[in-house]
């Protein structure tokens, strides 16, 4: 989907930039240009300018900011220890708990008239997929080594011909399940958001849709990130 207005792509061009008009530039800049990689870029700036203005002063008596952290920080590593255990949870919580927060306020700014989520890019969503596919079998070789195989055999020998190919396919699967869920999803929301916009005008009509829109942002964020989590938990486990 073209958006009719997005601000970062109008300043770009004001300053002479080559602002693709279609999904894809054609050169290196135009591709640099290209909204889902400027807003990608907008929320790595927000994320770090948001945690340095409310985390420069670390007191025992925290404030608002520092609460704000605290209970999400704390609450996301509880969540992790739990299902993945204290070692993983210590090597893999910095790029998780960076998935998340960059996802949930990717999916969010997308409900800002002008601004676009990210994640509404299959490029976007697919990159984050190959990375988590990528590490769960980096875990899984680590922690079984060549036994890791085991995990695509099925429960007994005989079944190994039937269940090889389908446990195959069923991991490859996660690369697009994971990808187009979080991809789809928040497409259709800006899609429906763009067309309510463009019917009624860009306040009131649309308002129900855009608090559905921050409640599936919010679940589409966290669906990604327990799918992540399992994955990985699943890949230490021993075989049965």
């Amino acid at each position: 989907m073209e958006h009719p207005i997005l601000f970062i792509s109008l300043i770009l061009e004001k300053l002479g930039l080559p602002i693709p008009h279609g999904p894809i530039g054609n050169t290196f800049l135009e591709k640099l240009c290209e909204p889902y990689m400027t807003y990608t870029w907008f929320v790595m700036i927000f994320l770090v300018v948001v945690g340095k203005l409310t985390l420069s002063n670390i007191e025992m008596i925290p404030g608002k900011g520092q609460n704000f952290w605290e209970l999400l920080v704390g609450g996301m590593y509880d969540f992790f220890n739990d299902n993945m255990g204290t070692e993983l949870t210590e090597k893999l919580f910095p790029m998780i708990s960076t998935f998340a927060l960059y996802i949930a306020v990717g999916n969010l700014i997308g409900l800002i008239p002008g601004f676009m989520s990210p994640t509404s890019s299959i490029n976007t969503t697919l990159a984050l997929t190959i990375i988590v596919w990528v590490t769960h079998h980096i875990i899984g070789l680590r922690a079984h080594g060549i036994g890791y195989i085991k995990h695509f055999l099925g429960p007994i020998p005989v079944l190994i011909p039937l269940m090889l190919p389908i446990e195959l396919i069923s991991n490859i699967a996660r690369l697009l399940s994971l990808s187009i869920r979080l991809f789809g999803n928040i497409m259709a929301k800006e899609t429906l958001l763009g067309i309510l916009f463009m019917l009624a005008g860009a306040y009131f009509a649309p308002l129900p849709i855009m608090l559905l829109g921050v409640l599936v942002s919010l679940v589409q964020a966290m669906v990604f990130v327990l799918l992540t989590v399992v994955y990985f938990g699943q890949a230490q486990e021993h075989a049965h």
